[in-house]
């Protein structure tokens, strides 16, 4: 992918995060993402389909998208993974408050406040590079 078409994708502050069914099929869902030292970490809640999806398969693929999910860019074909360790889940959390400041502030004491916070999943996303 050309590095213009990276600077629009990392521009916006949604992406299209589409996950793998057994189907073969991808359900995609806007979100937040934070691109740090080549990969893009976004976050959900842990019962969430994505996740459940994760689990299965590590196929994925992002684009450029506004809040509502209209996706605005090509696609790109990803391998993502949900982190289990804390120094990753950590490097996530660095990457999206350094990117999303005070938004992501107000999501975690929200997240806290609502008991969401310990049940959330944290996510990688690397681009293929097949």
């Amino acid at each position: 992918m050309p590095e213009n078409d990276l600077e629009f994708l990392e521009g916006g502050n949604y992406i299209s995060f589409a996950t793998r069914k057994k189907s073969g099929d991808y359900v995609a869902t806007p979100v937040w993402f934070a691109p740090h030292e080549g990969s893009y970490y976004l976050f959900s809640a842990g019962g969430a389909g994505k996740i459940k999806r994760l689990r299965n398969f590590a196929q994925s693929r992002i684009a450029a998208c506004t809040v509502r999910g209209v996706v605005i860019g090509d696609w790109v074909e990803t391998e993502s993974h949900v982190l289990d360790q804390q120094k990753d889940i950590d490097t996530a959390l660095q990457a999206l408050h350094h990117k999303y400041g005070w938004q992501m502030m107000i999501a975690d004491i929200s997240s806290r406040l609502t008991g969401k916070m310990a049940r959330r999943a944290y996510i990688r996303v690397d681009l293929n590079t097949n």
